[in-house]
């Protein structure tokens, strides 16, 4: 069992900011420690690219649950095609609405509330994973590198969708929403981040297009804010989220002017009308990435037209039409609280801690020690219950 200790007693939090109550749609939270979507390949194989949350699952939720609490599930593929990773639990078929509804039904019971992160990866994925089929993107240039099973992405470059598909999948989108709420989720969080789908068509160095989905920003934005209509028309505006990364560099995507390309996006999605405009806007800060160290990334911006990158721009472009704002990329007990007196962020995400930290709103509130994370067990584990649901709780 992990057990070492990530750092020494900090300041309790309960009388603070992060644990004052907060209005959220048509939820009320009773603290702003947010739990990340956490890719964690846990899920039981059913057959091919499909796979259904079982007890573990239910048991990793739910540990992580608490009174009061917003939990995102891990992302979810919106259809067989949409994704082809191993242990991914989709929201495409009846064993996996009712493997949900599990997992939800445990978090209801705990006081929590939770929303799924609806998924397509587009040329994050190769047809040996898709049943042969080939993969899709904005356009036709591929990642580099090799895909989960070994193979070269460059070898089944992705195909550039048809509008005709674009319509297609912005209705799939809708669809997942409508059978998250069958499986018991309170909402749905779209993912328009970290070089998935919609972020392909966002990033200028991925979408290379010349028809109306391609070239300016206000082509490339256009399936993104298409997808949040269909989303929030489908289920509701108040049930509805989106994360989005616009100083990304994983999977291949790095846009040639961020400030003012997501500026543009977070301006169109504060206009939308309002029974179309989303809850809140979940963003990553640009100090995150997945590859390089935070002080790296910062000085790989620094050299590009991300300058002083900042998220709080774009929050306050947001707030401009009531959208609330989520911000995460590596948050501890020692910097979320000046985030949020600063007003930048109505809440703030915890991924990497809410792993190894089952309770991690009491240890925050209380300045308790913090359980250390195994990195090697992020993705998978043999045991899966190993680095998955072992992490002790204070009270052990």
């Amino acid at each position: 069992m992990p057990s070492k200790i990530a750092n020494p007693t900090s300041a309790p939090l309960s009388n603070t900011l992060l644990f004052k109550p907060l209005k959220f749609g048509a939820l009320s939270l009773e603290h702003r420690v947010m739990m990340a979507p956490l890719t964690r390949m846990r899920a039981i194989k059913e057959s091919d690219g499909v796979f259904v949350p079982g007890d573990l699952n239910v048991e990793y939720y739910s540990q992580r649950a608490s009174e009061g609490g917003f939990q995102l599930s891990e992302a979810c593929p919106i259809s067989r095609l949409a994704a082809g990773y191993p242990g991914v639990p989709g929201i495409f078929t009846k064993s996996q609405i009712a493997g949900w509804k599990r997992v939800t039904d445990a978090i209801h019971a705990k006081g929590g509330s939770v929303f799924c992160q609806l998924w397509h990866v587009g040329r994050a994925t190769v047809p040996s994973l898709l049943d042969g089929n080939d993969c899709v993107s904005s356009s036709n240039i591929p990642i580099e590198g090799r895909a989960l099973d070994g193979s070269e992405y460059g070898a089944t470059p992705p195909k550039s969708m048809t509008v005709e598909e674009i319509e297609d999948v912005a209705h799939e989108f809708a669809a997942a929403a409508k059978r998250a709420l069958d499986a018991g989720f309170d909402g749905v969080e779209i993912h328009g981040a970290n070089g998935y789908l919609l972020d392909q068509f966002l990033h200028d160095n991925v979408n290379i297009r010349t028809d109306e989905y391609g070239g300016s920003i206000e082509k490339r934005a256009r399936f993104p804010l298409e997808v949040i209509k269909a989303v929030t028309t489908a289920i509701g505006a108040d049930r509805v989220g989106i994360r989005l990364s616009p100083y990304n560099y994983f999977q291949d995507t790095r846009d040639s002017n961020p400030n003012e390309h997501w500026a543009y996006v977070c301006e169109q999605i504060a206009a939308l009308p309002k029974q179309e405009r989303p809850l809140y806007v979940h963003m990553v800060e640009p100090r995150f990435d997945e590859v390089l160290d935070e002080s790296a990334k910062i000085s790989a911006l620094a050299g590009e037209k991300a300058s002083k990158p900042s998220l709080t721009p774009l929050r306050e472009i947001l707030r401009k039409g009531d959208i609330m704002f989520i911000a995460a990329g590596n948050y501890d007990a020692d910097n979320c609280l000046p985030k949020l007196e600063a007003g930048e962020t109505d809440a703030v995400i915890f991924g990497r801690h809410f792993i190894a930290n089952p309770d991690l709103p009491r240890r925050l509130a209380e300045g308790l020690r913090l359980n250390k994370y195994d990195r090697t067990t992020f993705y998978g584990a043999d045991p899966p219950e190993k680095g998955y649901t072992d992490y002790s709780f204070i009270s052990d």
